[in-house]
């Protein structure tokens, strides 16, 4: 596995690389890791068609796990996003990224729309972020986190100890696994996020496909808006989704992404 220094503050950033083809970054949601594009049957027929880099975002999976929340901006975010490409020497790819990673992909589409081809956001949002973090997982999350560790963070999540289903129990494996001060200081830094004005959605003109849950409140109205404001950008509703269930099964999210990255 590839493993670069942020350009930011030298942590390690790891990566890896499969397939053959145009470039596609893929990049996860908040206290998962680059491993759910596998697990979740998406890296298979992604690779097939292109070079894919899977990407552990900083504070999670094997990247390093700073815990100040001021190294979890988007600008850091995109900062580590770009030191990837740079070191495979890709000039210009497709992003492909869920909650978090859709935020990150957005983001570097719009500060760095020369080296976007094209942007699939699946859950995720332009607004604001404040209350956010609350509403994805469960109220006071982040003081949860901090104070109490990962376990509190999995019972809010349904995921107590005594869970059965083989899933369920690979959830909270994972969970329990991350570093629960660096935990705390992403989400803090994600509540802080702004929303991204309209007019500088309006000017976008990297292509996008926004895709959300018509049960992910708000990221399906949040996706359809920021949808209907970019010039090149159409959404897709996943009927009877909430947030968490966003990329499984994956066939009905590849049978849109597929064409539209093509």
């Amino acid at each position: 596995m590839p493993v670069i220094p942020s350009p930011v503050d030298g942590i390690d950033l790891r990566y890896d690389v499969t397939g053959s083809g145009p470039a596609l970054v893929l990049l996860h949601g908040s206290v998962l890791s680059r491993a759910i594009w596998r697990g979740l049957g998406y890296l298979a027929p992604l690779a097939a068609e292109h070079t894919v880099i899977r990407v552990d975002i900083r504070g999670h999976g094997r990247s390093g796990a700073p815990h100040d929340p001021a190294v979890y901006t988007q600008q850091v975010l995109v900062a580590d996003l770009l030191a990837v490409l740079d070191a495979e020497e890709i000039g210009r790819d497709a992003l492909m990224g869920y909650s978090l990673g859709a935020r990150i992909a957005l983001s570097a589409a719009l500060a760095h729309p020369g080296r976007v081809t094209r942007l699939v956001s699946l859950g995720g949002s332009a607004s604001a972020q404040q209350g956010q973090v609350d509403s994805v997982f469960f109220p006071g999350v982040i003081e949860a986190v901090r104070k109490e560790g990962m376990e509190s963070f999995c019972i809010g999540q349904g995921l107590s100890p005594d869970v059965t289903s083989r899933r369920a129990r690979a959830t909270r494996t994972a969970f329990l696994a991350a570093d629960h001060l660096a935990v705390a200081a992403l989400l803090s830094a994600t509540d802080d996020t702004p929303g991204v004005p309209d007019d500088v959605l309006e000017e976008c003109m990297v292509p996008a496909l926004w895709v959300a849950g018509t049960e992910d409140h708000p990221r399906f109205e949040d996706s359809q808006r920021a949808a209907a404001l970019m010039p090149d950008a159409e959404f897709v509703p996943l009927p009877g989704r909430d947030h968490g269930g966003t990329l499984f099964p994956s066939d009905e999210v590849l049978a849109h992404a597929l064409p539209f990255l093509r």
